[in-house]
C-alpha cells in the first residue's frame, strides 16, 4: 500500500499539473506530503496553489514552514511571519520559532520577535523568564513561582526555569513540598516522583513508596509502611488520610487523630483544609466544626468554596458573608459569590446592598443572572430583545478573507481548522459583526459555532441565535411521546452536544443528546427497537428518540425532580440519589452544593438553558426558581463521596 502511495506522489508531482489536478487535489495532496515530511513534493504543491491563487495555499506553506523551520535561517522565517499577519497559523509559527530560540539562548532574537506573540504560551513564558534572569531581570525568577505553583505538567524547557529559582533559593523546599501536595491531590504519579527529586534529601529508592501509597492508602497507614520523619514520609501520610477521607470519611478522621502530633503546623493547617472540604462535599454535619480548625486565609479557593456551600446548606448567612469575604478579589467576583452574597445580604435585610449587586448581575444572561432578576422580581423583567442583522450585514461578514477560508475549510471537512479560522476572524468583532456572523453559521448548520459567536456579544444580542432549535418536528414528537417539556429537552441537547450530530465524549457518549452506547442499547431492547445497531446513535431521529426516553426515565425515578434528573442525565441515577439531599431544601442551594463540578455546572446550566428555550418556543415560561423546584429530602446521613479531587 505504502509502495502505490510512494508512485503516486511520484506521479503526481511529475504530471499533475500537465493533466490537469484541481486545487482540491493539489491540496489533499500537499497534506499528505506534510504529514510524510516530503519537502520536495510540499514545495511543488505550494508553488502550484499559489499560482493557481488559491484561497488555501497560504495553509500549504505553512505546513512547509513548520516542517523546514529547524533549518530556516532568521530572515526567511521572518519573511514569512510578516507575509502573512492575519492568519491564526502565524502565531503557531511564532510560538515555534521563539521556543527554537530560547532552545539556542538566542535572547537578543527571541526578545525581538516576543512583543509580536498573540496568544499565550507556557513554554515561551518559561523561556521568556529564563532569559530574562539570565540577563540579570531579578524579579523574573518570583514571577516563575506562578508556573511552579500548578498540578499541570509543564514543558520540559520550564524545568531549566526552575533550576535557576531552586538555585537562587526563590524556589524553596516548602514549595516543592506545596506543589507535591497538589499533584499528589491529581494523581499523577510520575510528576509528583520528579518534583520530590527537587529535595536533595530524597533518596531514589524511597520514590517507590509513592506507587504503594497511590494503590492501597488505607494498607500503608496500617501497617505503618512509610514513617514521618522527612518530609517525603510526611507528605505521603497525608496524601493517604486524605484519599482516605474521602470514601471513608469517619476512618479518615480518626487516622488524623492518631497521627496528627507527627506532623508540623502548616501540615496540620493544610490537612485540617483538606478534611473539611471532604465532609463539606459530602454533606456531613461536622463540616462547619472541622473548618472552624483552620482560619479562611489558610484555606485555598476550593475550600473556600466549600464552606460557603456548606453555610447555605446550614442557612448561615453571616458565615456565607464573611466567608466570601475572604476570598481573594478574583474569586469574589465570580458570578456564583456575587450571587450569595446578595442572597444573604437579602436574608439579612440588607436589602439595597443586595440589589446593588443583583442589578448588575441581571445584566448578565446567565444561570446566575436569572436568579438575580428573579430575585429582583418585576424590576428588569422584559421581553428577550434579538438584534436581527441585515443582508448586507451577513454579506459583509462573509466576504472577509478569514471567513472565507473558514467556509472552505469547512467545505474540505477541516473542522478543527475551520473552527480556528471562525474564531480568530471574529476575535475582535463588536457586536453586531458576532450576531451577523452567527447568522452565516446558522446558515450552514454550524450550530456550534453560531452559539459560540452569539454568546460573545456584550450589550446587543441575539437569543435566537444562542439558542437555535433544529430538528424542531422530531424533538418535539419525542418530547410530547414522553411527557417530557420540550424546552428542558432542548436545554439539555444544547449543553450535551451544541446539536453536532457527530459529537462525542471522553467516555463513548455520542450523538446529539450523548446517549452512552450501553444506555442505547438497554433502551433499544425495553422499548422493542428490534433494528438497532450502534452505528444508529448518531443518527438524529434515533439519538433523540433514544435521549429523551431516557430522560422520561430518570425524571421518573428522581420522582418528578427535575433538576435531580437532569443531575442524574450527566452523573447516572445512582449518583444522583446519593446526592440527594437529607431534608429538603431549595433548587438553587440543592444544585449548588452538587459535590460533582462538571454535574454541578451541566445541572445549572441546562436549567438556565431550558428558561430561554421557553421563550424561544413560546411554550409554558417558568421562573428558574420554579424550573429548580424545591428538592425533597430523603432523610439520609451524608451523601456519597464525590469524584473531585
Amino acid at each position: 500500500m505504502k509502495y502505490w502511495a510512494i508512485l503516486f506522489g511520484v506521479f503526481f508531482i511529475g504530471v499533475g499539473s500537465a493533466f490537469g489536478a484541481t486545487n482540491d487535489e493539489v491540496f489533499a495532496h500537499a497534506q499528505n506530503a506534510y504529514q510524510s515530511k516530503n519537502v520536495k513534493a510540499l514545495t511543488e504543491d505550494v508553488k502550484q496553489l499559489t499560482e493557481q491563487n488559491y484561497l488555501l495555499a497560504p495553509y500549504a506553506d505553512y505546513w512547509l514552514m513548520l516542517i523546514t523551520l529547524s533549518n530556516s535561517d532568521k530572515d526567511l522565517v521572518k519573511e514569512f511571519l510578516y507575509r502573512y499577519p492575519d492568519y491564526p497559523f502565524t502565531d503557531r509559527v511564532r510560538v515555534e520559532w521563539l521556543k527554537s530560540l530560547g532552545k539556542r539562548q538566542d535572547w537578543d532574537s527571541f526578545f525581538e520577535e516576543l512583543p509580536n506573540l498573540k496568544r499565550e504560551d507556557i513554554a515561551v513564558n518559561c523561556y521568556a523568564l529564563e532569559g530574562r534572569a539570565r540577563k540579570g531581570d531579578v524579579l523574573a525568577l518570583t514571577e516563575g513561582k506562578v508556573l511552579w505553583m500548578t498540578s499541570a505538567e509543564q514543558p520540559m524547557n520550564c524545568e531549566a526555569l526552575f533550576d535557576l529559582m531552586q538555585a537562587s533559593k526563590v524556589l524553596t523546599q516548602d514549595d516543592v513540598w506545596a506543589r507535591f501536595r497538589i499533584v499528589m491531590q491529581d494523581g499523577k504519579m510520575p510528576l509528583a516522583k520528579a518534583i520530590a527529586e527537587r529535595d536533595a534529601t530524597v533518596v531514589k529508592a524511597e520514590l517507590k513508596l509513592i506507587d504503594l501509597v497511590y494503590k492501597n492508602p488505607q494498607v500503608v497507614l496500617e501497617k505503618k509502611s512509610i514513617p514521618f520523619k522527612s518530609h517525603l514520609g510526611r507528605a505521603l501520610n497525608l496524601y493517604a488520610i486524605d484519599k482516605l477521607a474521602k470514601s471513608q470519611l469517619d476512618t479518615g478522621l480518626n487516622a488524623w487523630a492518631k497521627y496528627m502530633p507527627q506532623f508540623e503546623a502548616d501540615e496540620q493547617v493544610y490537612m485540617w483544609g483538606r478534611l473539611a472540604m471532604r465532609a463539606a462535599r459530602r454533606h456531613d454535619v461536622n463540616a462547619l466544626s472541622l473548618y472552624s480548625k483552620v482560619k479562611n486565609s489558610d484555606l485555598d479557593p476550593d475550600e473556600l468554596a466549600w464552606k460557603v456551600r456548606t453555610a447555605l446548606l446550614d442557612k448561615n448567612w453571616n458565615l456565607v458573608l464573611a466567608t466570601i469575604g475572604d476570598m481573594d478579589l478574583q474569586q469574589q467576583d465570580e458570578q456564583v459569590w456575587r450571587y450569595w452574597k446578595a442572597r444573604a445580604y437579602k436574608e439579612q435585610g440588607a436589602i439595597s446592598k443586595a440589589n446593588a449587586i443583583l442589578v448588575l448581575l441581571a445584566r448578565e444572561h446567565t444561570y446566575y443572572g436569572l436568579l438575580a432578576e428573579e430575585e429582583l422580581g418585576e424590576v428588569l423583567s422584559a421581553p428577550l430583545m434579538n438584534y436581527v442583522p441585515s443582508e448586507a450585514e451577513v454579506t459583509a461578514v462573509q466576504n472577509q478573507p478569514a471567513i472565507a477560508r473558514a467556509l472552505e475549510l469547512q467545505r474540505l471537512d477541516m473542522r478543527w481548522e475551520s473552527r480556528v479560522e471562525w474564531a480568530w476572524a471574529t476575535k475582535d468583532y463588536d457586536d453586531r459583526q458576532l450576531i451577523a456572523a452567527a447568522e452565516l453559521a446558522m446558515r450552514q448548520s454550524w450550530y456550534d459555532v453560531a452559539i459560540n459567536t452569539a454568546e460573545k456579544t456584550k450589550f446587543i444580542h441575539n437569543f435566537v441565535l444562542r439558542y437555535p432549535v433544529p430538528y424542531r418536528e422530531t424533538v418535539q414528537n419525542f418530547s410530547k411521546e414522553n411527557g417530557l417539556d420540550e424546552a428542558w429537552v432542548y436545554g439539555l441537547t444544547r449543553q450535551e452536544s451544541r446539536f453536532v450530530s457527530y459529537a462525542k465524549s471522553g467516555v463513548g457518549a455520542s450523538g446529539l443528546m450523548q446517549v452512552m452506547p450501553a444506555t442505547a442499547a438497554w433502551i433499544a431492547k425495553k422499548t422493542g427497537f428490534i433494528d438497532y445497531h450502534q452505528s444508529m446513535i448518531h443518527q438524529t431521529d434515533t439519538n433523540i428518540k433514544l435521549g429523551t426516553y431516557y430522560l422520561r426515565y430518570t425524571l421518573d425515578l428522581m420522582s418528578g425532580q427535575a433538576a435531580m434528573a437532569t443531575a442524574a442525565y450527566n452523573a447516572g441515577p445512582g449518583n444522583a440519589k446519593h446526592w440527594a439531599p437529607k431534608k429538603s431544601m431549595e433548587g438553587a442551594i440543592y444544585a449548588e452544593t452538587i459535590p460533582v463540578s462538571e454535574t454541578r455546572q451541566y445541572v445549572q446550566k441546562v436549567m438556565a438553558n431550558a428558561c430561554f428555550y421557553s421563550h424561544q418556543l413560546g411554550t409554558k415560561a417558568l421562573s428558574i426558581k420554579q424550573r429548580l423546584g424545591i428538592i425533597v429530602g430523603d432523610g439520609s446521613q451524608e451523601v456519597a463521596a464525590d469524584d473531585d479531587n
